[in-house]
């Protein structure tokens, strides 16, 4: 095997590392989305083990990471972001706009009705409404944004954002790689129900 190709290999342990550290998971959280042991996830992370396409393809798809990203290979030339909408079952539409872990991540999300359920996680959060109108509660206070208004706000104050009626709203979505950590519930006074802002 030549040098490259070697040090190629030996880089993506510490890469994968990086990621999950960036996303505050542990080797447990990642074993279990990833149905790879915590002590085999432990010796590719320190180099002890190889890294093979049956590990690496789990843990691109957890991460949201292609595998010439976890592998460290050339740039291709191509800027371009190859976009892959994910669709959720009342409508919503998530489509990345951007590559790399572990820096500001920027969504295009079309919203469709859902049950308002607060959350709070560590970071901050950019909203900028393209289209229809966006029901934003923060704590105890509610704001309705319209097309071309922004929002942006510490997510540790229990919060939420989706349609303010029956249509979709559509937005970009900007936050830190804090923003991706599992979502801690939270029940402001004013309202009884919780909410996920992945609705």
């Amino acid at each position: 095997m030549d040098t490259e190709l070697e040090q190629m290999l030996a880089d993506v342990g510490p890469r994968l590392r990086s990621l999950r550290r960036d996303r505050g998971m542990t080797l447990e959280a990642l074993s279990a989305a990833t149905g790879i042991s915590v002590s085999a996830l432990s010796r590719l992370e320190s180099g002890k083990r190889r890294p093979t396409l049956d590990l690496l393809v789990p843990l691109g798809r957890v991460h949201r990471v292609a595998l010439d990203q976890l592998v460290g290979a050339p740039a291709t030339g191509d800027p371009r972001v190859h976009l892959t909408p994910r669709r959720r079952r009342n409508g919503s539409v998530v489509i990345s706009l951007t590559n790399y872990p572990g820096r500001v991540q920027v969504f295009k999300q079309v919203i469709g009705p859902c049950t308002p359920k607060l959350v709070t996680h560590t970071g901050y959060e950019w909203l900028y409404v393209l289209a229809g109108d966006l029901r934003l509660i923060l704590g105890e206070r509610e704001v309705l944004l319209r097309p071309g208004e922004v929002a942006e706000f510490d997510t540790s104050e229990p919060h939420w954002f989706g349609p303010a009626g029956e249509q979709p709203v559509e937005i970009l979505h900007l936050f830190g790689p804090q923003g991706e950590r599992a979502h801690v519930r939270a029940r402001p006074k004013e309202h009884a129900t919780q909410y996920h802002e992945d609705c």
